[in-house]
This record gives structure tokens, C-alpha cells and sequence, in this order.
């Protein structure tokens, strides 16, 4: 446990002693800022039946910026140890390859959720600066804090493992961005030929982030996408675990 403490601060201050941190969150912040204001002056002007969460989270442009944070926040985690020649001396330390890889992963949960935070301070805001809280509820920003959690648990896994396959961090960037996209647009095949309400349209609505996020925007919390993203986030995890030890016993 102490080796995995010292880890996971080691990763911390290697994050937010980095300007590139307070870049990515100041990035992210504004752009989310001003979809928001967007999305405001939208619901204004034309009726909607969805909450301002709804609209915001459901909105191609936040996933756009969105899905770019995970090829940033984890592409150098075990690339760059590598392409330094550190990684070696880390796993020849007395310290479980677990230990690190839990370690980084944890640090990354924690850089994710800093990048988020200014996100959902938006509504309270709202909240107070127009005293309007009609155009969304507690349960959606719960149930979209939940979807964006686990979304986010996921594919941190999906860039921990890039990570773990190279020692070139833009490789990794590449790896983990291209693996994300497509799992976004896996929710989208039902659009393309599939019959409604069919069972290879249920099939994919079970992977699809688009589909789940809809109902976790509506305060729907499911155990049906939080067993998927984590059982999943596991599962790579255990691949991540894999490769490593098998590069450590090969050197």
C-alpha cells in the first residue's frame, strides 16, 4: 500500500506540476463554456423537451473535445517510462507491477475528474446567476456526473493499455483516440441499415455511449452500462497487467 501511495503522488505532481495540465483544463472549460452559453441561448429561443444537461452531453461538439482529453491524459503514462529508459528501474524496484499500473490509473481517474469538475460547476451557477432550475434537475446531473464517470473509467483504461503497447507517446495519443472514436460510433450502426427494435439493434445499443448517456442525462441509472463500462475497464486493465509483465521478464 505504501508503494502504491507514493506512486499515485509521484503521478499526481507530474500532472498538475505540468503546464500542459492547467492548458487542457482552461481548454476544456472554455469551450464547454461556450457550448453552454450556446445551449442557453437555444433553449431560449425554441422549445425543448430535453434538460440543458441533456442537450449539452448530447451535443457532437462536447463529444468532439471530449474524446480528445483521454489520448492527453494517458498517452505518456507508460510511453514516455519506456522511451526514457525509466520503466526498467521502476519494475526492477520492490514494487508489483499492479501496484504501478493501479497507481497511474488511479492518478489518471483523479486528472480526469479535475478536467470535468469546472464542467458541472456550470448549472449550480446558472442556478443562482437566473434562479430558473427548469431547464435541468438534480437527478440528470447525477445520473450525468454517474455516465460521465464511468465513460471516463473506461476509456482511461483504453489509454492506460495503448500506453503499454509502445514507447512513442504520439503513437499511443493515436492509438487511444482512434480506439475511442470508434467505440463512440459504434452507436451510430443502427442508423445505417439495421431494423428498429430488432435484436442486432439491441445488441449494439448495449455498447453504444450515445444510447446510455441519454438515459443517465434523464436521471436513468441502469446496471446494465455500469456492469458494461467496468467489467470492461477490468478486462483491460488485466490486458494492460499482461503486457507489462511479460515485457519485464523479457528484459
Amino acid at each position: 500500500m505504501h508503494a502504491f501511495q507514493v506512486l499515485f503522488f509521484k503521478e499526481l505532481r507530474s500532472f498538475f506540476f505540468s503546464s500542459t495540465a492547467y492548458v487542457v483544463i482552461a481548454l476544456f472549460t472554455f469551450l464547454n463554456g461556450w457550448l453552454f452559453v450556446g445551449m442557453v441561448r437555444a433553449m431560449q429561443t425554441h422549445a425543448s423537451p430535453g434538460s440543458l444537461i441533456h442537450n449539452l452531453l448530447g451535443s457532437g461538439w462536447f463529444w468532439m473535445g471530449y474524446l480528445v482529453l483521454f489520448p492527453l491524459i494517458t498517452m505518456r503514462l507508460f510511453a514516455e517510462e519506456r522511451k526514457m529508459g525509466t520503466i526498467e528501474g521502476l519494475f526492477t524496484a520492490p514494487v508489483r507491477t499492479s501496484e504501478v499500473l493501479l497507481a497511474k490509473y488511479a492518478a489518471s481517474i483523479v486528472a480526469y475528474a479535475a478536467i470535468l469538475l469546472p464542467l458541472f460547476l456550470f448549472f449550480p451557477a446558472f442556478y443562482l446567476i437566473t434562479g430558473e432550475a427548469g431547464a435541468f434537475h438534480s437527478g440528470a446531473v447525477i445520473g450525468s456526473a454517474v455516465g460521465l464517470f464511468l465513460v471516463g473509467v473506461f476509456h482511461l483504461s483504453i489509454g492506460i493499455f495503448a500506453s503499454s503497447l509502445t514507447a512513442n507517446a504520439l503513437v499511443a495519443a493515436m492509438m487511444t483516440f482512434a480506439m475511442v472514436m470508434l467505440h463512440y460510433f459504434l452507436g451510430f450502426l443502427q442508423n445505417f441499415g439495421i431494423i428498429p427494435d430488432s435484436m442486432w439493434s439491441e445488441f449494439i445499443n448495449y455498447f453504444s455511449t450515445v444510447r446510455h448517456m441519454e438515459f443517465l442525462t434523464e436521471g436513468l441509472i441502469d446496471s446494465r452500462p455500469v456492469f458494461y463500462y467496468i467489467s470492461f475497464s477490468v478486462v483491460l486493465l488485466a490486458c494492460t497487467h499482461h503486457v507489462l509483465e511479460s515485457r519485464k521478464w523479457r528484459s
